[in-house]
């Protein structure tokens, strides 16, 4: 269900993320990336990588080499054609594959990144599972998710965009409101800080943090692989 509903606006993704985010999730990816602190030496597993924004961003910033992995060819298509579009012939291997049965082996990447994508998983213990076998000892795993919640004061304001506003953006711009009802719901399910911190430290992950970013609207769920 979650694979049709991407496929069904993977021609509008872009346009929508910036629309739906006034484009400040170019602020909240680059905040990412500030975390992760890309060098030539540095592989990069990105999972959910979408159209490859934050694949493309690792690469500017110094990165040596990133697969970006999606679940959604289409989405995989279209992140390709859009590096190729920006000269960007070298340096990112695209994947099609599920983030809760990675096809890479152990051990095998220096750091692991999910942008939005973790609520999406069908099982979310398996895809941190996965993260963990993936990345070699001492490698970073980074989190950016929307918070089931906003900070009191931003709560009301934001719960109203969130059920009024982006399904009709959806059905405006994507042609399909069902996809960003979905997009809300699937906010409001995810644990929040404290919950999946718990979950992060059962899979194996040590010294499991978060920062919020505007308003609590928006998390960065760091740790490290021990």
């Amino acid at each position: 269900m979650v694979q049709n509903v991407f496929a069904s606006v993977s021609a509008r993704y872009d346009l929508m993320n910036d629309l739906m985010s006034f484009g400040i999730h170019r602020i909240w990816k680059r905040a990412l990336l500030d975390e992760l602190a890309p060098h030539a030496d540095m592989h990069l597993l990105d999972v959910a990588s979408g159209t490859g924004d934050i694949a493309s961003r690792f690469l500017a910033r110094g990165g040596g080499q990133v697969t970006a992995c999606d679940r959604g060819s289409q989405m995989v298509e279209a992140g390709r054609d859009r590096a190729i579009d920006r000269g960007m012939l070298s340096g990112i291997r695209w994947v099609v594959a599920d983030a809760e049965a990675l096809p890479f082996a152990d051990a095998s990447v220096d750091a692991y990144t999910i942008a939005f994508g973790l609520r999406n998983v069908t099982r979310l213990d398996q895809a941190l599972a996965e993260a963990m076998r993936v990345l070699e000892p001492g490698g970073r795993f980074l989190c950016l998710e929307f918070a089931p919640a906003a900070s009191p004061w931003l709560e009301p304001l934001y719960a109203r965009y969130s059920f009024a506003v982006l399904p009709a953006l959806g059905a405006a711009v994507a042609g399909d409101a069902d996809a960003y009802r979905y997009l809300v719901e699937s906010i409001r399910r995810f644990p929040d800080h404290e919950a999946l911190a718990e979950r992060m430290a059962a899979a194996g992950f040590a010294i499991v943090k978060h920062k919020r970013l505007t308003g609590g609207i928006v998390n960065i769920h760091s740790a490290w692989r021990v």
